[in-house]
Formats: C-alpha cells, structure tokens, sequence
C-alpha cells in the first residue's frame, strides 16, 4: 500500500503542538490543584493522576487525505496518542494508532495498533485490531512472477493480533500471542488484467476463510526509544500453530524472527545506522493471504509495523518462507529536518533451498523525516524506493520504517 498523505497531516499536527497548553506545576505526580477561595473549606478527595501532566495521552484527530491509483482519493483521520505510565522515565512510553479513511472507490480502512509497557515494564502489550476493504493487484505465488500476469482483486479482511507478555529480566518478555484473520470473499474487480492469478487461487480460498494460531512469543526490546531509536536492540521470536482446535479453516504453523540493531555513528546521535533482519516460515496447509508477503507496507503488527523492501509493490512476491534484510542511514540535516537513505534485499520460496543468488531481489532508496514531536521523536516520514519486478512508489506516513 503506498500511501500518499497530503500536507494537511504536517500543517495540524504543527498546530496542535503549538496550540498545546502548558503543563501545571508538578508536585507528586498530579496537577496543583486550585486554591480554595477564602473561607471556603476544601474537602474535595485528591486522585492522583496515573500519569504525569507531560505525558497524557492526547486523542485529538488529525485529518488526513491521500491519492493512490487503487483506491482513488481518500480521507480520513488518525489518532496517535504517546504516554508513560506514571513519572519513572526509565519506563518507555508506550504508543497507539487509530487511523481510519473512507476512499472514492468506496474502500475502506479502520487500523488500531498499539504498543504498551505497564508500569515498572512488568507487563507488555503490543498488537493490532483492524477492519480493510481494499483492492491490490495480485500476481500470484513465488519469486519470479511476471508483472504483465496481474489480477485486480479486493476482499474484506478483519484482523485480531495481540501479543501478551511479562518481563523476566530487564528488557526480555516472554509470552503468548494470538492472531486471527479473517478473509471475505475475493471478487475479481475487473478483467482490464490477466485472471490467471486469480483463477489460481483455489476456489474454496476465494470464498474467504479464517486463520487462527497461537503459540509463544518471546520479545528482548533493548531501545532507547520504540519510535524512533538511536541504540538498542530488538528482537521478536514467536511460533503460531493455526489449525481447526482454535476455529481455523486452515492447519498451518508459522516461525518468524524480527531482529534490529541500531547505533549512532561518529560519536553523536546526528547519524544513525538501522538494520533489520526478518524471516517468516511456514509448514502446512497456508492459505494465500497468509503467505509471506515482500513489499508490505500496511504497517500492521505482523512486522512489528515496519515498512519491508519499500519501493515493491504490496506483497509483490509471496511464498511459503519469506527472507529479507534492510538497512539505513538516518542523518540529521538541521531544526527538525533528516534524511535517510535506505536498501533492502529479499527472497520468497516455496522451500528456503528454493532460494538463488540470482533470485534475490533488491529495493532502496532515499526519504526525508520532520519530528513534529521532538519530546518523543515521533517523526513523519517521505520515502521513495524503487525495486525489483518494475516497482516503485512514494510512501508518507508517521513514525520510522522500522
């Protein structure tokens, strides 16, 4: 999905920084309450706030609108509330996204992610829960598919993911995660393309189905700061066993492993270099939704919300096992203005020694950053890439690629 968000997105979030009020006098972690007028006896309970005054969440919606070729014009709004719990700063803030739009060919979105540290880190919650009605263009399963052999297709999908973890030592999580999809019927939107990769998903998958697994998670969240960092490591491990115990449609399992690194460069935190590691596995019976996916960008919590081979289209290559590995230069320029530049490299096959040096695909290219929230270093972001299978396209949207 390459979204194109307009200015709009920059010009209200600029205005609700600045029309931001300043935060009352910090006693013991509550605002100072209003003296009493004289004489008068104030016996009002006093409730300590769970957070400090600087790190309520604010739920103000910016409006958003956008172009894409799929979906025509679109807009919408999104809420993107950042917060501690409680006043200890070496507790992460947590974050959500609730972004929501409405295009000129009748698509819909409706997105919820979310990453939450209770307080003490003793608790982590990270998941998503999300409604899409869109069209892609479809190209059908493996390494090599022609990008003149392209179906039309759109489906509804419900989405249910969460991940429930407790701390067991300082930055390592252990727990479960569950994640249920839920695919409608795939209609072929028009016959302008080929339908041979249409046709050659199986009928009873073009009805629609729903996945359901759970398995173990195990998270080591080693950064500075989730939203964009400047040192630390990540790594996300998690194994799902989908199958008819758990309401599943399809018997399947899957093993994935998202790894990051990040680290300044020249001794300051002007340069940053990030790296990512991502392998998604599959054994059994997986249905074509739920193959791994090179180019996607919905920003979900399969990758953990990161943006994968930017500059291919959306799952424009999809197999049984799935490898990719990126890395950037994030450099700051000057105020709140950075530019990265970025590659990736990636490789789907029905069995992992499918894969070939020569198979290999390739995208990357360069994108700017504006903090609009220099206290939490929420940036919003604009990347070209271009890649492999004769792709390319211009991603806006909030927060890091990954």
């Amino acid at each position: 999905m390459r979204f194109l968000y307009l200015p709009l997105i920059l010009l209200c979030s600029l205005a609700r920084m600045g029309a931001a009020q300043v935060a009352p006098t910090i006693t013991d972690g509550t605002a100072t309450p209003t003296p009493p007028q004289l004489g008068v006896v104030d016996d009002t309970p006093k409730k300590k706030s769970i957070f400090a005054p600087s790190d309520k969440p604010s739920f103000i919606p910016v409006p958003i609108a956008f172009y894409q070729q799929e979906t025509g014009f679109a807009a919408g709004v999104a809420i993107l509330p950042v917060w501690r719990f409680g006043t200890d700063t070496t507790v992460r803030k947590s974050n959500a996204r609730l972004l929501a739009w409405y295009s000129q060919e009748k698509q819909t979105t409706v997105q919820l992610t979310h990453t939450i540290f209770t307080p003490g880190e003793k608790f982590y919650f990270s998941g998503e829960l999300s409604y899409f009605d869109l069209a892609f263009n479809y190209y059908g399963r493996g390494n090599n598919t022609n990008k003149s052999a392209e179906s039309h297709i759109q489906y509804p999908l419900f989405i249910f993911d969460e991940k429930a973890l407790i701390k067991t030592v300082p930055n390592l999580f252990v727990g479960v995660r569950y994640r249920l999809t839920n695919l409608g019927k795939v209609e072929l939107r028009d016959t302008e393309g080929s339908t041979a990769p249409y046709y050659a998903i199986p009928a009873d998958q073009r009805e629609g189905g729903v996945s359901s697994g759970v398995g173990p998670a195990l998270l080591y969240d080693g950064r500075d700061n989730v939203l964009a960092t400047y040192r630390g490591n990540f790594v996300d491990a998690h194994m799902l066993f989908n199958g008819s115990a758990l309401g599943s449609d399809y018997k399947f399992n899957r093993y994935q492993v998202d790894a990051r690194h990040f680290n300044p460069l020249f001794g300051s935190n002007n340069t940053i270099f990030a790296a990512q590691f991502v392998g998604q596995y599959h054994s059994g019976n997986v249905p074509f939704r739920e193959l791994g996916g090179m180019g996607a960008t919905l920003g979900g919590s399969l990758y953990n919300g990161a943006y994968l081979m930017r500059g291919i289209y959306e799952n424009r290559f999809r197999e049984r096992q799935f490898t990719t590995v990126q890395a950037e230069i994030r450099q700051k320029l000057f105020w709140r203005f950075d530019v990265v530049g970025f590659l990736g490299v990636g490789q789907v096959g029905y069995k992992i020694s499918d894969y070939t040096f020569d198979g290999t695909k390739v995208a990357g290219g360069l994108g700017a950053r504006f903090r609009f929230n220099r206290a939490d270093r929420l940036n919003i972001r604009l990347d070209y890439g271009v890649g492999s299978g004769g792709n390319s396209g211009i991603i806006f949207a909030v927060g890091e690629a990954f």
